[in-house]
């Protein structure tokens, strides 16, 4: 009877034994992969597996995407450049046979042959390019990297260039171009902005032309604008040409008036008074006669 109860208790350790060796639970996000007796038999879904123990063998592959840092490396850009770029890799499991029996390390191969087409691609760039383009970069290598890995069961989904390390004479060089360039472009602004003003001068000399009066009402705005500073300067503005011409005037009168004078002019030559209603007739007329009798009525008053 003890015996039999005996045999009995190990039977049912036997059976827990089994029971636990024999059940498998796979997660949503894993698929598994059954072997039995060596040979693929199939893909277990999310949910209880149960297997044959000592027989079968299940392995969980992830779905989930998967973040890969690239390690900063030494290349050489097509123009002799040498940079130290670092990126980071995007993949996902598409095909969980494929990624057991298709390769040993999934992740150990897309390391190292990321970096080798991170290389290869920049390689074929120069530094312009790869500061610039980096979308076409990223584009680029994905595409390299996926021809690769879809024999595996894998789908690289994204790459970015993470950071570009400069050697610090190339980031001097850069900076005196970007300061030379924003200098240019500077000048340029610049004499695009003189060109406007000059010909927006000439319109309004053009419009002052045709309307005389625009020129004093100019004249007054600018008297406004000097009133509101509390300046004490004062200016008179007059048109140019016309009091040259003016001046030019007084001075001619003047001249013909001091040749039509005597030299000795008695009382009245000692007398200093400002031209005269005579001197105008001498100017006008020629006639010194009637300037020195002018002159003397004057003088004898």
């Amino acid at each position: 009877m003890k015996f039999l109860i005996v045999l009995v208790v190990a039977l049912l350790v036997v059976a827990l034994v089994a029971l636990s060796l024999s059940i498998r639970v796979v997660t949503q996000y894993e698929r598994g992969v059954l072997f039995r007796l060596g040979r693929v038999v199939g893909v277990k879904d999310p949910g209880l597996a149960v297997i044959i123990p000592l027989i079968d063998r299940l392995f969980r592959v992830s779905l989930r995407i998967v973040t890969m840092p690239i390690q900063s490396q030494g290349i050489i850009t097509r123009d002799n450049v040498s940079l130290d770029i670092s990126a980071v890799a995007y993949f996902r499991v598409v095909d969980a046979v494929k990624s057991v029996i298709a390769i040993e390390n999934v992740n150990a191969a897309i390391n190292q042959i990321a970096q080798t087409t991170l290389r290869k691609v920049v390689g074929q760039h120069t530094l312009d390019e790869t500061l610039s383009e980096t979308d076409i970069i990223n584009a680029n290598i994905q595409q390299i990297l996926d021809v690769a890995t879809l024999e595996w069961g894998v789908e690289v989904t994204l790459v970015e260039l993470k950071d570009i390390q400069l050697p610090d004479s190339m980031k001097r060089a850069m900076a005196r171009q970007a300061e030379a360039e924003r200098e240019k472009r500077a000048k340029i602004i610049a004499a695009e902005g003189e060109s406007m003003a000059a010909a927006a001068l000439g319109e309004a000399s053009d419009t002052m032309i045709a309307h005389p009066l625009a020129l004093q009402l100019r004249n007054l705005q600018t008297l406004a604008e000097l009133g509101v500073e509390k300046n004490t300067t004062v200016v008179f503005p007059a048109p140019m040409m016309s009091a040259i011409g003016e001046l030019g005037n007084f001075l001619a009168r003047e001249t013909a008036a001091a040749q039509a004078i005597p030299p000795t002019r008695g009382v009245a030559a000692a007398v200093p008074s400002a031209p005269t209603s005579s001197t105008a007739d001498v100017a006008a007329n020629g006639d010194p006669t009637n300037g020195a009798a002018s002159d003397a009525v004057l003088a004898a008053g």
